[in-house]
């Protein structure tokens, strides 16, 4: 039985420049930050002789983003603005105060973004999807209190 969701963790291929978008773009802050190597973490994730850095930056609301890079085992494989159908985990959502001003702040900083924000069907939200530094899909979402 799953008790609560302890943290969303995605892996990055440059550390320092994921903690910079997400906290330059979304406001996010540094809880914890470390380097990880020996058997314990060989065995965790599965990987022999591994090393991963990681920091866990934390929402206003307390939820916790981990950004993982594996310096001595990087990714085969990057994706530059991955499909929203790609398998796996299609994207993470963050509820934001201001969609078109977070907009506007990506676009500024050249990050990819599909559209402007769109109003749902409902009238109750507004919507985007746009691409993280490593093309991760992030889902913002203002809602709009109707």
């Amino acid at each position: 039985m799953i008790l609560t969701t302890r943290h969303v963790g995605l892996v990055v291929s440059n550390l320092d420049r994921s903690i910079n978008f997400y906290r330059d773009i979304f406001g996010l802050e540094i809880w914890q930050q470390a380097t990880e190597e020996g058997s314990y973490i060989d065995k965790v994730v599965g990987i022999p002789n591994v090393r991963v850095e990681w920091a866990k930056l934390k929402a206003p609301d307390g939820s916790l983003l981990e950004l993982l890079q594996y310096p001595t085992n990087p990714s085969p494989a990057q994706f530059e603005n991955a499909p929203s159908n790609r398998l796996g985990c299609s994207h993470v959502a963050f509820t934001v105060v201001d969609l078109q001003a977070t907009y506007q702040k990506l676009l500024a900083n050249g990050y990819h973004c599909n559209s402007a924000p769109q109003v749902s069907p409902d009238g109750k939200v507004k919507v985007m999807y746009c691409h993280d530094p490593d093309g991760i899909i992030l889902e913002l979402v203002e809602e709009l209190g109707v």
